[in-house]
């Protein structure tokens, strides 16, 4: 028997030391597909301070790269059966050989998180301009990145929670109006006239002061009546509790947030969004969106980038979420933006 356990063992580190031996050579795999990478970053460098060099081509050169990059990221991924920790190992050590590189690029921003966490509204702002700001290699990663998929349904987001908000307003006269995680209020400023023919008063939460700061700087120069805006700092992660809610915002006509929702695990954001749906009035709506995960690739973010703190739902993820809250489906409509990429969920009282 103890002859048996002793070649079992034998066997076991044996096991164990070929899985690390084979996981060293697709990390050194890796390594070389790092480093052709980072050449042709420094073609791209090279080049573009050049006369006569032309932009189109070096772009199709960084985005070649940078697709080459990610099919053997996907292959690495598979190789080390989708080991989290493997994973995380080979992009942390990516992030690093490419520090350089990514700094002369806005988007370096989402990698640092310089107000301490991602998708905050310098960067947003940023995506919503979509304009490149950078010069040399940065430059053309700034439109890269600015292109896509994720970039422009953030824009096409924005473009459509502008046309619900709008839509709310139209049909109310003095509506209250909560909106959660309000970051840089870019639909507010832009819906200033309904605002304000309207008669509606709108809060805007956020926990980033430096966010309510430039939003309330805006709104000087939208012509919204100061008596018509409240700029919170506030938790909202606080809100899961009817009773506090009531005491501190009052009944609510409107209440919506994008983007938020997406970083709250399923428990906490259960909670928030039965919380909120009572916090309306009778004929009040809710209004929430997420990112459809089959819908955008994550290579962008999650390798190249330090954002993907999100959660990845699918659809049926997102129904079973405001199945648990409570929420009747024949009381829910739904869009999607133009993309396809982010869901739109209307919740009507």
């Amino acid at each position: 028997m103890e002859q048996t356990l002793v070649y079992q063992n034998d066997a076991a580190r044996e096991l164990t030391g070929l899985v690390r031996e084979e996981q060293k050579r697709h990390t050194e795999e890796m390594d070389i597909a790092i480093d052709r990478f980072c050449e042709r970053m420094a073609y791209i460098s090279t080049r573009s301070v050049e006369r006569g060099a032309n932009p189109d081509e070096l772009l199709i050169v960084l985005t070649k790269a940078i697709m080459d990059l990610e099919r053997e990221s996907v292959e690495f991924e598979r190789q080390v059966n989708y080991d989290p920790s493997a994973i995380k190992e080979i992009r942390t050590h990516l992030r690093k050989r490419t520090e350089q590189i990514f700094a002369e690029s806005y988007f370096h921003h989402a990698r640092v998180w310089p107000q301490g966490y991602p998708g905050d509204y310098k960067m947003i702002e940023f995506l919503y301009r979509n304009a490149p700001i950078s010069q040399g290699v940065g430059h053309y990663l700034d439109r890269y990145f600015l292109a896509t998929t994720l970039s422009t349904a953030v824009r096409e987001r924005k473009e459509t929670l502008r046309a619900l908000i709008k839509a709310e307003l139209d049909a109310r006269s003095e509506p209250r109006v909560l909106d959660i995680a309000c970051g840089s209020c870019r639909e507010v400023f832009e819906l200033a006239p309904e605002i304000i023919r309207s008669g509606a008063h709108i809060a805007c939460l956020d926990l980033d002061a430096d966010a309510l700061a430039f939003s309330a700087n805006r709104m000087k120069h939208a012509g919204i009546p100061d008596e018509q805006l409240d700029f919170r700092q506030y938790n909202a992660l606080r809100m899961v509790s009817h009773e506090r809610n009531v005491r501190e915002f009052g009944m609510q006509d409107v209440i919506y947030s994008v983007g938020f929702f997406d970083y709250l695990d399923d428990a906490v954001l259960v909670r928030l969004l039965s919380s909120l749906e009572r916090l309306l009035l009778p004929g009040g709506v809710l209004i929430a969106s997420f990112k459809d995960s089959r819908a955008y690739r994550s290579f962008d973010t999650s390798w190249l980038l330090d954002w993907d703190a999100f959660y990845r739902r699918r659809v049926e993820d997102m129904w079973t979420l405001l199945d648990n809250a409570g929420f009747d489906r024949d009381r829910i409509t739904t869009r999607r933006e133009p993309s396809g990429v982010i869901l739109f969920f209307s919740v009507k009282k």
